[in-house]
């Protein structure tokens, strides 16, 4: 069952435009990571998404809800963390929670502020001034006012960012359990390590255009298809001079010779024509942040 359905979405305010077809789908009950820099279009097609903003085309469901047509259907059944924290700072972590709780007409308030500072690891500083909290734990009690509607689906818009090493693992800790508990997570980061480690599914956004999209291990399978042929030290040498003399581009490192998988037969073929003993050939595996530079390079052509 897909939560969230997008087809072919635009934003342009004035002359810029920026988004430009954006085209996806969310699965029920996982964490999808919208992946991108600054500036290219994440927070612009979340408020368009939790019914902030309107699309200047193209269309989109949340929960087989109109976008356009039932926006107030929708922002019943989900959550917002936005990236500017919505506290106040002269109220007490417990107010602040109590006056969200009032706001969404939450019955038993107290056993739900009991539930969502507990999960969060809150209780110990619950009744103090939020004034007196630090960032990590102001971005936590910011995420319990946003799990207070208990809604199946949770927009995260970077929630970690500015937030010290510690609380960004507890955040991370936290992220997991939701989706252990059957929420849908629509998350947006530029950390491409919280995007690898948290991710069942990962879109790229770049210039208002999704570059890539699908898991963390496909997205480093299909970017870049590389291989890697392993000789012995000393073949290499009589290795090079064979695929030169071939017109085969290739690198080498160490005593593995580096090339494109479209290279690879006619490479094998020329090495074993050459009595080059070959002892294996394996693809290469790229970190997430090379398929990221590969899919957010510029094409010189465009």
């Amino acid at each position: 069952m897909n939560v969230i359905e997008t087809n072919g979405i635009t934003k342009s305010f004035g002359k810029q435009q920026v988004l430009k077809g954006i085209s996806f789908s969310v699965k029920k009950g996982e964490i999808f990571t919208l992946l991108g820099e600054n500036g290219a279009g994440k927070s612009t097609l979340i408020n368009i998404l939790t019914t902030l903003s309107k699309p200047s085309g193209g269309f989109a469901k949340v929960f087989d809800h109109d976008l356009q047509q039932d926006p107030d259907q929708i922002r019943h059944l989900i959550s917002l963390n936005s990236q500017s924290i919505t506290l106040d700072d002269e109220f007490t972590g417990y107010q602040n929670l109590r006056l969200i709780a009032k706001l969404l007409g939450i019955t038993n308030i107290k056993g739900r502020i009991d539930s969502v500072s507990t999960s969060l690891n809150l209780t110990e500083f619950i009744n103090n001034k939020v004034s007196t909290y630090s960032g990590g734990m102001k971005r936590r009690l910011d995420i319990a006012a946003s799990l207070s509607a208990d809604t199946d689906l949770l927009f995260l818009d970077e929630p970690s960012t500015g937030v010290d090493p510690k609380n960004r693992l507890e955040i991370w800790k936290i992220i997991k359990e939701l989706r252990d508990q059957g929420k849908t997570i629509f998350l947006t980061t530029q950390y491409l390590d919280e995007a690898d480690r948290l991710s069942d599914r990962i879109a790229f956004i770049h210039d208002g255009k999704i570059s890539l999209i699908g898991t963390p291990q496909q997205l480093k399978q299909q970017a870049h298809h590389r291989q890697q042929i392993m000789v012995p030290q000393a073949s290499i040498k009589l290795a090079s001079q064979a695929l030169a003399a071939k017109g085969i581009n290739f690198n080498i490192h160490e005593q593995a010779i580096e090339l494109d998988e479209a290279n690879l037969q006619l490479a094998l073929k020329t090495l074993l024509t050459a009595d080059i003993m070959i002892n294996e050939t394996t693809p290469i595996d790229l970190t997430l942040e090379e398929v990221f530079l590969n899919a957010t390079t510029e094409d010189p052509e465009e």
